[in-house]
């Protein structure tokens, strides 16, 4: 069985790299276009409709059933393919699933990048800052918000005019929460078994919200002690080992 890894913002897929080396099974990780370098396509305005599809239309290239997993925007994406489309999924997970809650309210930096002139002030100012060791860089925000140093710099390298407009029309398209786009299908269990993963230390989650969001989804619902937003780059090992029990106990 493929495992099939969704990355979030502002990131790579090469976020996914140290945990797939700790699986057993065969994985992939795909990377969002305008991300890193991966194109976009003409016409692609890097809404999270648009994405979603190009996400559908990414597993169908795979053979299926495959086990999906996704972070931060990746995680809203695969609960999207999860509860909506005719993807063969054998299972899914993801994490931040508060923020699939009716109530969720977007984070600071969210409501920044939403907001027009705003938002585009602080792309062109964190593209302007040469140093990746300045707090004002993408790679000194990823650090303030709690990304190992090392991890974001190699994110803040991969940072470039093309990600930032992806970033802020995503985002836009995202108002006044996902739930007023997708919450048609957020209210009842999915087909395939889910894992909702909840380290305990993420700011951008709600334990109370994701812990609602997983019983309505039918999901499993796991939390990962002492562990924040970056899970997969704080304790690749630990992250694997849940992963693979949750695929174990598919086949159990």
């Amino acid at each position: 069985m493929t495992a099939v890894f969704v990355h979030g913002v502002p990131e790579t897929s090469d976020l996914w790299d140290r945990l797939r080396a700790c699986l057993s099974t065969d994985s992939v990780a795909l990377r969002l276009p305008g991300f890193g370098g991966a194109p976009r396509p003409d016409g692609l305005e890097s809404t999270m409709d648009e994405y979603a599809h190009w996400l559908e239309a990414e597993l169908r290239k795979l053979d299926g059933p495959v086990d999906l997993v996704g972070h931060d925007w990746g995680a809203l994406l695969v609960a999207r393919v999860a509860t909506r489309s005719t993807i063969a999924l054998r299972s899914w997970v993801m994490d931040v699933a508060g923020i699939l809650h009716p109530d969720y309210t977007w984070h600071d930096i969210a409501r920044l990048w939403q907001t027009p002139g705003s938002g585009e002030a602080w792309a062109s100012a964190t593209l302007d800052v040469s140093d990746p060791g300045s707090p004002l860089s993408a790679a000194g925000q990823l650090t303030s918000a709690g990304c190992p140093e090392a991890d974001a710099r190699v994110m803040g390298e991969n940072f470039d005019s093309a990600m930032a407009s992806s970033i802020l029309a995503l985002y836009r398209s995202a108002l006044p929460n996902p739930f007023a786009h997708w919450g048609d299908r957020l209210t009842s269990p999915t087909t395939a078994p889910g894992l909702a993963i909840h380290p305990t230390l993420d700011p951008y989650d709600d334990v109370v919200a994701a812990t609602a969001t997983a019983a309505t989804l039918g999901a499993r619902f796991e939390p990962l002690e002492d562990l924040g937003h970056w899970w997969m780059l704080q304790d690749p090992g630990t992250a694997a080992v849940v992963l693979e029990k949750f695929w174990a106990d598919l086949d159990a």
